[in-house]
């Protein structure tokens, strides 16, 4: 199964971020934390049901298990729809200016 594209989950996408280098579980949960800036606190229920989603979607792969830790990796089909992503929410963003101009009136 491949990745349908669409609207990303906030957890799939700093997911995705996170895994710009190559991480494990509890080094991924930090990651994510950091990443957002202290916004977002995954949970290791949640981020190893999305963690499995991801991989049967072809967007991260194993990169290593040494049998105590998995390693995880983004692969190229993940990297080009985390940017996907980025590019729609940057437009939603741009769509929203009008929030901004009837702030200045």
């Amino acid at each position: 199964m491949t990745y349908s594209g669409g609207p990303m989950t906030e957890a799939m996408y700093y997911v995705l971020l996170a895994l710009m280098r190559p991480n494990h579980g509890y080094q991924l949960m930090q990651a994510i934390t950091e990443v957002s800036r202290g916004r977002l606190k995954m949970g290791p229920g949640t981020l190893y049901g999305v963690l499995s989603r991801m991989q049967k979607d072809g967007l991260i792969a194993l990169a290593n298990d040494d049998g105590r830790r998995k390693t995880y990796e983004i692969t190229k089909e993940g990297e080009h729809a985390l940017r996907l992503e980025y590019e729609r929410l940057k437009s939603l963003i741009i769509d929203s200016s009008v929030l901004e101009e009837e702030n200045d009136g």
